[in-house]
Protein backbone atom coordinates (compact mmCIF):
# COMPACT_ATOMS: atom_id res chain seq x y z
CA UNK A 1 0.00 0.00 0.00
CA UNK A 2 1.34 3.46 -1.07
CA UNK A 3 2.41 5.62 1.92
CA UNK A 4 0.05 8.44 0.65
CA UNK A 5 -3.34 6.02 0.45
CA UNK A 6 -2.13 4.77 4.25
CA UNK A 7 -2.24 8.07 5.22
CA UNK A 8 -5.13 9.10 4.03
CA UNK A 9 -7.05 6.08 5.58
CA UNK A 10 -5.56 7.41 8.78
CA UNK A 11 -6.80 10.92 8.55
CA UNK A 12 -10.11 9.84 7.58
CA UNK A 13 -10.44 7.18 10.22
CA UNK A 14 -9.42 10.07 12.65
CA UNK A 15 -11.89 12.47 11.21
CA UNK A 16 -14.55 9.88 11.84
CA UNK A 17 -13.94 9.29 15.56
CA UNK A 18 -13.48 12.52 16.60
CA UNK A 19 -16.70 13.81 14.40
CA UNK A 20 -18.66 12.18 16.70
CA UNK A 21 -17.39 14.05 20.03
CA UNK A 22 -18.72 13.19 23.22
CA UNK A 23 -21.05 10.44 23.49
CA UNK A 24 -22.95 12.07 26.52
CA UNK A 25 -22.99 15.54 25.57
CA UNK A 26 -23.30 18.26 22.73
CA UNK A 27 -22.16 21.38 21.78
CA UNK A 28 -25.01 22.79 19.26
CA UNK A 29 -28.96 23.66 19.78
CA UNK A 30 -31.11 22.05 17.25
CA UNK A 31 -34.27 23.90 16.01
CA UNK A 32 -36.50 24.28 13.11
CA UNK A 33 -38.51 26.98 11.92
CA UNK A 34 -42.26 26.82 12.45
CA UNK A 35 -43.46 26.62 9.17
CA UNK A 36 -46.48 24.48 8.82
CA UNK A 37 -47.61 22.33 6.74
CA UNK A 38 -50.74 23.50 6.08
CA UNK A 39 -52.72 26.68 6.29
CA UNK A 40 -54.61 25.73 9.36
CA UNK A 41 -54.67 26.03 13.06
CA UNK A 42 -53.37 22.23 13.15
CA UNK A 43 -50.76 23.30 11.18
CA UNK A 44 -48.79 26.20 13.65
CA UNK A 45 -49.80 23.88 16.18
CA UNK A 46 -48.23 20.96 14.96
CA UNK A 47 -45.26 23.51 14.25
CA UNK A 48 -45.16 25.15 17.54
CA UNK A 49 -45.75 21.58 18.86
CA UNK A 50 -42.18 20.44 17.25
CA UNK A 51 -39.92 23.19 18.58
CA UNK A 52 -41.35 22.26 21.83
CA UNK A 53 -40.96 18.88 22.05
CA UNK A 54 -38.10 18.03 19.55
CA UNK A 55 -36.01 21.52 19.76
CA UNK A 56 -34.59 23.43 21.71
CA UNK A 57 -33.84 26.77 19.44
CA UNK A 58 -36.93 28.22 16.99
CA UNK A 59 -35.61 30.06 13.88
CA UNK A 60 -38.22 33.08 13.28
CA UNK A 61 -37.17 33.79 9.37
CA UNK A 62 -38.61 36.64 8.19
CA UNK A 63 -38.49 36.88 4.23
CA UNK A 64 -40.78 38.81 3.09
CA UNK A 65 -40.14 42.64 3.58
CA UNK A 66 -39.83 45.24 5.53
CA UNK A 67 -41.87 47.84 6.36
CA UNK A 68 -39.55 50.81 4.68
CA UNK A 69 -41.95 54.30 5.21
CA UNK A 70 -42.94 53.13 8.92
CA UNK A 71 -39.50 51.78 10.00
CA UNK A 72 -37.91 55.37 8.45
CA UNK A 73 -40.50 57.39 10.52
CA UNK A 74 -41.09 55.90 13.77
CA UNK A 75 -44.73 54.96 13.13
CA UNK A 76 -46.64 51.84 14.31
CA UNK A 77 -46.09 48.72 12.15
CA UNK A 78 -48.90 47.73 10.07
CA UNK A 79 -51.36 44.94 12.12
CA UNK A 80 -50.93 42.28 9.70
CA UNK A 81 -46.94 42.36 11.48
CA UNK A 82 -47.98 42.99 14.67
CA UNK A 83 -50.44 39.41 14.96
CA UNK A 84 -47.70 37.65 12.77
CA UNK A 85 -45.53 38.69 15.56
CA UNK A 86 -47.68 38.47 18.40
CA UNK A 87 -48.63 34.92 17.43
CA UNK A 88 -45.12 33.65 17.58
CA UNK A 89 -44.12 35.25 20.60
CA UNK A 90 -46.92 33.43 21.99
CA UNK A 91 -46.05 30.13 20.73
CA UNK A 92 -43.05 29.55 21.01
CA UNK A 93 -41.87 27.59 24.32
CA UNK A 94 -40.73 29.73 27.17
CA UNK A 95 -37.69 27.65 27.52
CA UNK A 96 -36.33 28.18 23.53
CA UNK A 97 -33.95 29.83 22.37
CA UNK A 98 -34.83 32.50 19.73
CA UNK A 99 -32.98 32.67 16.47
CA UNK A 100 -34.35 35.73 14.62
CA UNK A 101 -33.17 36.13 10.52
CA UNK A 102 -34.24 39.12 8.47
CA UNK A 103 -32.97 40.24 5.33
CA UNK A 104 -33.13 43.22 3.44
CA UNK A 105 -32.67 41.78 0.16
CA UNK A 106 -35.97 40.42 -1.97
CA UNK A 107 -36.86 36.62 -1.64
CA UNK A 108 -35.20 36.22 -5.39
CA UNK A 109 -32.11 37.99 -3.85
CA UNK A 110 -32.15 40.28 -6.74
CA UNK A 111 -32.71 43.86 -5.33
CA UNK A 112 -34.21 45.53 -1.93
CA UNK A 113 -37.01 44.07 0.01
CA UNK A 114 -40.12 44.47 -0.99
CA UNK A 115 -42.32 46.65 1.53
CA UNK A 116 -44.30 45.01 3.82
CA UNK A 117 -47.36 46.73 5.27
CA UNK A 118 -50.92 45.12 5.21
CA UNK A 119 -49.92 42.12 3.64
CA UNK A 120 -46.34 40.32 2.65
CA UNK A 121 -44.26 41.16 0.00
CA UNK A 122 -46.17 44.15 -1.75
CA UNK A 123 -44.53 46.40 -4.34
CA UNK A 124 -42.00 48.82 -3.09
CA UNK A 125 -43.50 52.06 -3.24
CA UNK A 126 -42.01 55.40 -4.23
CA UNK A 127 -39.42 57.00 -3.73
CA UNK A 128 -38.31 53.43 -2.06
CA UNK A 129 -38.03 51.63 -5.98
CA UNK A 130 -35.72 53.38 -6.83
CA UNK A 131 -33.49 53.74 -4.11
CA UNK A 132 -30.29 51.58 -3.73
CA UNK A 133 -28.98 49.92 -0.65
CA UNK A 134 -26.92 52.19 0.74
CA UNK A 135 -29.20 55.23 0.19
CA UNK A 136 -29.75 57.45 3.54
CA UNK A 137 -33.43 56.53 3.87
CA UNK A 138 -32.39 53.04 3.45
CA UNK A 139 -30.03 52.64 5.77
CA UNK A 140 -31.56 54.46 8.61
CA UNK A 141 -35.15 52.38 8.13
CA UNK A 142 -33.18 48.70 8.11
CA UNK A 143 -31.54 49.95 11.18
CA UNK A 144 -34.62 50.72 13.02
CA UNK A 145 -36.52 47.95 11.76
CA UNK A 146 -33.19 45.71 12.98
CA UNK A 147 -33.94 47.64 16.51
CA UNK A 148 -37.33 47.38 16.54
CA UNK A 149 -37.29 43.62 16.17
CA UNK A 150 -34.99 42.90 18.70
CA UNK A 151 -36.47 44.78 21.29
CA UNK A 152 -39.73 43.02 20.60
CA UNK A 153 -38.31 39.26 20.32
CA UNK A 154 -35.49 40.04 22.52
CA UNK A 155 -33.73 37.00 20.59
CA UNK A 156 -30.20 35.13 21.67
CA UNK A 157 -29.16 34.88 18.04
CA UNK A 158 -29.89 37.70 14.86
CA UNK A 159 -29.43 37.12 11.55
CA UNK A 160 -29.16 41.10 9.35
CA UNK A 161 -29.22 39.13 5.91
CA UNK A 162 -30.09 35.54 4.68
CA UNK A 163 -28.36 34.08 1.38
CA UNK A 164 -27.15 37.56 1.09
CA UNK A 165 -23.84 36.22 -1.60
CA UNK A 166 -26.44 35.36 -4.10
CA UNK A 167 -27.03 39.21 -4.15
CA UNK A 168 -23.83 39.24 -6.05
CA UNK A 169 -24.70 36.41 -8.38
CA UNK A 170 -28.10 37.60 -9.58
CA UNK A 171 -27.69 41.43 -9.88
CA UNK A 172 -23.58 42.15 -9.24
CA UNK A 173 -24.04 45.65 -9.71
CA UNK A 174 -26.03 46.28 -6.02
CA UNK A 175 -23.37 44.12 -4.43
CA UNK A 176 -21.25 47.02 -3.15
CA UNK A 177 -24.03 49.32 -2.10
CA UNK A 178 -25.23 46.29 0.11
CA UNK A 179 -22.09 45.83 1.33
CA UNK A 180 -21.97 49.43 2.78
CA UNK A 181 -25.81 48.58 4.27
CA UNK A 182 -24.68 45.55 5.74
CA UNK A 183 -21.43 46.79 7.17
CA UNK A 184 -23.00 50.22 8.74
CA UNK A 185 -26.04 47.83 10.08
CA UNK A 186 -23.53 45.26 11.71
CA UNK A 187 -21.71 48.72 13.42
CA UNK A 188 -24.10 50.54 14.92
CA UNK A 189 -25.91 47.48 16.04
CA UNK A 190 -22.99 46.01 18.16
CA UNK A 191 -22.32 49.25 19.76
CA UNK A 192 -26.14 48.86 20.71
CA UNK A 193 -25.52 45.20 21.64
CA UNK A 194 -22.31 43.93 21.96
CA UNK A 195 -23.14 40.69 23.58
CA UNK A 196 -25.49 40.03 20.93
CA UNK A 197 -24.41 37.46 17.88
CA UNK A 198 -25.18 39.11 14.91
CA UNK A 199 -24.59 37.95 11.36
CA UNK A 200 -25.79 37.37 7.95
CA UNK A 201 -26.14 33.91 6.01
CA UNK A 202 -24.58 32.48 2.73
CA UNK A 203 -24.99 29.97 0.72
CA UNK A 204 -22.70 27.62 1.57
CA UNK A 205 -22.51 25.53 -1.62
CA UNK A 206 -21.88 28.59 -3.85
CA UNK A 207 -17.71 28.65 -2.18
CA UNK A 208 -17.11 25.00 -3.36
CA UNK A 209 -15.36 24.43 -6.74
CA UNK A 210 -17.19 22.01 -8.80
CA UNK A 211 -20.96 21.87 -7.31
CA UNK A 212 -22.52 24.56 -9.87
CA UNK A 213 -23.28 25.30 -12.88
CA UNK A 214 -21.30 29.04 -12.33
CA UNK A 215 -17.56 29.09 -12.70
CA UNK A 216 -17.89 31.67 -9.52
CA UNK A 217 -16.71 29.72 -6.35
CA UNK A 218 -13.05 31.54 -6.44
CA UNK A 219 -15.48 35.11 -6.89
CA UNK A 220 -17.61 34.07 -3.93
CA UNK A 221 -14.74 33.05 -1.67
CA UNK A 222 -13.68 36.61 -1.89
CA UNK A 223 -17.05 38.00 -0.84
CA UNK A 224 -16.97 35.61 2.22
CA UNK A 225 -13.73 37.81 3.15
CA UNK A 226 -15.51 40.82 3.38
CA UNK A 227 -18.58 40.20 4.77
CA UNK A 228 -16.96 37.73 7.50
CA UNK A 229 -15.05 40.71 8.88
CA UNK A 230 -18.77 42.01 9.87
CA UNK A 231 -20.03 39.11 11.34
CA UNK A 232 -20.11 37.43 14.50
CA UNK A 233 -20.61 33.65 13.30
CA UNK A 234 -20.36 31.60 10.00
CA UNK A 235 -23.70 31.67 9.16
CA UNK A 236 -24.61 28.74 6.41
CA UNK A 237 -27.58 27.74 4.25
CA UNK A 238 -26.93 24.16 3.24
CA UNK A 239 -28.72 22.18 0.82
CA UNK A 240 -26.17 20.37 -0.99
CA UNK A 241 -29.01 18.64 -3.62
CA UNK A 242 -29.67 21.64 -4.79
CA UNK A 243 -26.19 21.06 -7.03
CA UNK A 244 -24.65 18.89 -9.59
CA UNK A 245 -24.44 16.46 -7.05
CA UNK A 246 -28.13 16.02 -6.81
CA UNK A 247 -29.35 13.34 -4.19
CA UNK A 248 -25.96 11.18 -4.88
CA UNK A 249 -23.43 10.61 -2.52
CA UNK A 250 -21.92 14.15 -1.22
CA UNK A 251 -17.77 13.58 -1.51
CA UNK A 252 -16.14 13.53 1.68
CA UNK A 253 -13.95 16.32 1.14
CA UNK A 254 -16.66 19.05 0.85
CA UNK A 255 -17.59 18.99 4.71
CA UNK A 256 -13.91 19.94 5.27
CA UNK A 257 -13.22 22.50 2.56
CA UNK A 258 -16.85 24.02 3.39
CA UNK A 259 -16.20 24.31 7.45
CA UNK A 260 -12.64 25.18 7.10
CA UNK A 261 -13.19 28.84 4.92
CA UNK A 262 -13.86 30.57 8.12
CA UNK A 263 -11.94 30.85 11.90
CA UNK A 264 -15.61 31.91 13.58
CA UNK A 265 -17.96 29.69 15.03
CA UNK A 266 -20.65 28.14 12.73
CA UNK A 267 -24.07 27.94 12.70
CA UNK A 268 -26.52 26.01 10.04
CA UNK A 269 -28.89 28.53 9.46
CA UNK A 270 -31.07 26.27 7.33
CA UNK A 271 -30.89 22.93 6.02
CA UNK A 272 -32.67 20.10 4.93
CA UNK A 273 -32.81 16.93 2.74
CA UNK A 274 -35.08 15.14 0.78
CA UNK A 275 -36.45 11.74 1.73
CA UNK A 276 -38.83 11.29 -1.59
CA UNK A 277 -38.30 11.60 -5.34
CA UNK A 278 -39.27 14.54 -7.19
CA UNK A 279 -38.40 16.00 -10.76
CA UNK A 280 -37.95 19.61 -11.56
CA UNK A 281 -37.27 20.85 -14.85
CA UNK A 282 -36.52 17.39 -16.02
CA UNK A 283 -34.07 16.74 -13.39
CA UNK A 284 -34.58 13.87 -11.10
CA UNK A 285 -34.24 14.11 -8.03
CA UNK A 286 -33.58 10.48 -6.12
CA UNK A 287 -34.23 10.92 -2.56
CA UNK A 288 -35.18 8.37 0.26
CA UNK A 289 -35.37 8.54 3.98
CA UNK A 290 -32.16 6.47 3.96
CA UNK A 291 -30.27 9.56 2.07
CA UNK A 292 -32.07 12.07 4.35
CA UNK A 293 -31.07 10.30 7.27
CA UNK A 294 -27.34 9.88 6.55
CA UNK A 295 -27.10 13.23 5.36
CA UNK A 296 -28.74 14.56 8.52
CA UNK A 297 -26.12 11.86 10.73
CA UNK A 298 -23.09 13.31 9.12
CA UNK A 299 -24.16 16.62 9.88
CA UNK A 300 -24.59 16.64 12.96
CA UNK A 301 -21.45 14.80 13.86
CA UNK A 302 -19.78 17.71 11.96
CA UNK A 303 -21.64 20.25 14.46
CA UNK A 304 -20.51 17.98 17.23
CA UNK A 305 -17.08 17.92 15.99
CA UNK A 306 -16.34 21.65 15.06
CA UNK A 307 -18.89 23.10 18.13
CA UNK A 308 -21.52 24.35 15.88
CA UNK A 309 -23.75 26.94 17.52
CA UNK A 310 -26.86 25.42 16.21
CA UNK A 311 -28.59 23.44 13.03
CA UNK A 312 -31.75 24.59 11.93
CA UNK A 313 -33.80 22.02 9.76
CA UNK A 314 -35.95 24.43 7.85
CA UNK A 315 -39.14 22.48 7.14
CA UNK A 316 -40.12 20.20 10.61
CA UNK A 317 -43.07 18.08 8.45
CA UNK A 318 -43.66 17.99 4.50
CA UNK A 319 -45.80 20.31 3.21
CA UNK A 320 -47.92 18.79 1.10
CA UNK A 321 -51.17 19.99 2.04
CA UNK A 322 -49.81 23.58 1.85
CA UNK A 323 -48.43 22.76 -1.53
CA UNK A 324 -51.84 22.04 -2.61
CA UNK A 325 -53.53 24.94 -1.16
CA UNK A 326 -51.51 27.55 -2.78
CA UNK A 327 -51.01 25.74 -6.29
CA UNK A 328 -47.55 25.46 -5.60
CA UNK A 329 -44.94 24.70 -8.57
CA UNK A 330 -41.22 23.61 -8.95
CA UNK A 331 -39.60 26.35 -6.74
CA UNK A 332 -42.01 24.97 -3.69
CA UNK A 333 -41.10 21.89 -5.04
CA UNK A 334 -37.87 21.16 -4.11
CA UNK A 335 -38.57 21.74 -0.02
CA UNK A 336 -41.87 20.19 -0.24
CA UNK A 337 -40.31 17.01 1.09
CA UNK A 338 -37.23 17.87 3.50
CA UNK A 339 -39.17 17.25 7.14
CA UNK A 340 -38.42 14.56 9.30
CA UNK A 341 -41.81 14.00 9.47
CA UNK A 342 -43.81 12.81 6.15
CA UNK A 343 -47.26 14.63 4.86
CA UNK A 344 -48.73 12.19 7.11
CA UNK A 345 -47.08 13.53 10.34
CA UNK A 346 -45.54 10.16 10.60
CA UNK A 347 -42.07 10.35 11.75
CA UNK A 348 -38.67 9.66 9.23
CA UNK A 349 -35.66 7.46 10.01
CA UNK A 350 -33.49 10.36 10.58
CA UNK A 351 -35.79 11.83 13.66
CA UNK A 352 -34.35 9.23 15.92
CA UNK A 353 -30.95 10.23 14.71
CA UNK A 354 -32.41 13.69 16.05
CA UNK A 355 -33.73 12.59 19.07
CA UNK A 356 -30.94 10.78 19.49
CA UNK A 357 -28.68 13.70 19.51
CA UNK A 358 -31.27 16.59 21.41
CA UNK A 359 -31.55 13.83 24.29
CA UNK A 360 -27.60 14.59 25.29
CA UNK A 361 -27.20 17.58 27.35
CA UNK A 362 -25.51 20.83 26.72
CA UNK A 363 -21.59 20.71 27.52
Amino acid sequence: MKLFTLITILLSMVGSLSAQGNADTRTFYLGFTPFPYEISLDGLQFAYGVIENDADIVAHHFDNGIPWNEALNGEPYQENIMEDWRLRQSMTPDDSIVYVAMTPISLLRDSLAPYRGEADDMPLPEPWASYEFDHPDVKQAYLNHVVNTIEFFQPDYLAIGIEVNLLWNETPALWDAYLTLHQETYIALKAEYPDLPIFISVLGMSFMDGYRDEDDAPKHRELLVDLMEYSDLYGISLYPYLTSILTNDIPRSMWDEMFSLVDKPIAITETGYPAQAFTVANIPFNGTPEKQNAFIARLLQEAQARDFEFVINFINRDYDALYAQINGGDLELLWRDTGLWDEDGNPRLALTIWRDWLSKPLQ
